[in-house]
């Protein structure tokens, strides 16, 4: 139970307090865009079972990979790909907590 809201808590909530407390005039726009950081499990279908809950996502599909978390934190860097960076970059964070807790 701790698992799964820690899990989730982070996906949704995380990226609405960065919305709220950074980007206050547009922070449904802002909110929206870290949620589309969601797509990257995507790479899940991508395994045999599709969903696992004993598996850790980080460093098992490509697009947890460490270079492609990498790609991530430099997408934080220019301001107009920032949203992009830090949706992906607070995904691979729930991932990790997610993968801390098992």
């Amino acid at each position: 139970m701790l698992q799964t809201f820690a899990h989730y808590g982070c996906h949704f909530l995380l990226p609405l307090v960065v919305a709220l407390l950074f980007y206050k005039s547009n922070w449904k726009y802002a909110y929206l865009v870290m949620i589309a950081g969601m797509l990257i499990d995507l790479d899940h279908v991508l395994a045999t079972p599709i969903f696992d809950p004993n598996r850790c996502s980080i460093g098992f599909h490509p697009l947890h990979s460490s270079f492609a978390i990498l790609f991530y934190i430099f997408l934080c860097v220019p301001k107009t790909s920032r949203l992009v960076g830090l949706g992906l970059v607070i995904h691979i964070i729930a991932d990790t907590v997610d993968c801390a807790l098992m």
